[in-house]
């Protein structure tokens, strides 16, 4: 039996995972018939059916898919190998792909991306924008900045902003026809902004405390939103009560378009994490991305703890 072809073996994963010839080359920048030609070819050299093909889908066979769990490992580890090697250059190079939040990629990452991208410019990195919570190992990324979520066990975790809070705030125009709610559970009666969370599907419980007294509060309203941003706008307009984050409603606070309420029951939570599975630390580009981005306390393994209530 002639040997099988790395890029074929790499190739088959991608289309595995993908479950489609049209995404896997896509992704690969080949042609469909070029990447369904070396798949077929992989086959026969290794005289065994690894996929299953239909007009609507394509699935791994039993023997692809314990082909699949072999490989995808080890062609893990030689990609972390020849990323390793490029310590050997005279500047670091490579891609970081990254999930976060638009509110974690402007309070917090961009500013301390911009002046480590020019001083590496052969460093490219991928932001991928969006509130869900992602499985950065299954999804390809090589870290997630979060608030909100339980970090994968395992993942190291890096601090890489302050404590924030969020406040509940509304127009002067809203307050004049509604009043102002004086304490959480008020909020019941009033027109709220929702904060729907993508992944979970359900709307955002509002969370107080004062005191040590803990509330969640579900409110309902014209308007909901998975942006932090948006909420901010329809509020300054008038559609209701938002609750968002401090840092990024301060300037409208400090206009008067909008007003602070229910401020002593607004507690402090983490600040943003970068997290990562352990064998993407020692990668020259990784490195240097982590170091620009941290916030002192170091590095540690989560125990799968949860760091916030909820990402922006």
């Amino acid at each position: 039996m002639a040997k099988p072809d790395l890029n074929q073996l790499g190739w088959f994963q991608i289309v595995a995972e993908e479950r489609s010839f049209t995404k896997a080359a896509a992704k690969l920048g080949i042609s469909q018939s070029t990447l369904s030609q070396a798949i077929k070819l992989l086959e026969e050299r290794m005289g065994i059916r690894l996929l299953t093909r239909t007009t609507r889908n394509v699935a791994t066979t039993v023997a692809g898919e314990r082909l699949l769990q072999t490989i995808t490992p080890r062609l893990g580890e030689i990609e972390t190998e020849i990323a390793a090697l490029m310590a050997f250059r005279e500047k670091p190079s490579g891609s970081i792909r990254l999930t976060l939040s638009d509110h974690a990629l402007k309070s917090v990452v961009w500013p301390k991306l911009k002046p480590v991208l020019r001083a590496y410019p052969e460093i490219s990195v991928e932001l991928i924008l969006d509130s869900s919570f992602r499985n950065i190992v299954e999804e390809g990324f090589d870290a997630g900045v979060r608030l909100g979520e339980a970090v994968e066990k395992d993942m190291i975790a890096v601090r890489i902003g302050p404590d924030w809070r969020l406040v509940a705030v509304a127009s002067p125009a809203y307050l004049d026809a509604h009043g102002a709610p004086g304490q959480p559970r008020d909020l019941v009666g009033h027109v709220c902004i929702n904060m729907r969370h993508e992944t979970a599907g359900g709307l955002y419980a509002w969370e107080f405390e004062m005191d040590g007294q803990a509330l969640r509060v579900r409110v309902s309203g014209q308007l909901t939103f998975n942006n932090s941003y948006a909420m901010i706008d329809a509020a300054v307009s008038g559609y209701g009560i938002a609750y968002v984050p401090e840092d990024i409603v301060a300037q409208q606070i400090g206009s008067g378009q909008l007003v602070q309420i229910l401020d002593e029951w607004s507690p402090a939570f983490d600040g943003y994490f970068l997290y990562y599975p352990s064998r993407r630390q020692n990668l020259p580009a990784f490195k240097i991305i982590v170091d620009a981005l941290r916030m002192g306390g170091g590095e540690r393994i989560s125990q799968s703890r949860t760091l916030s209530p909820q990402s922006s």
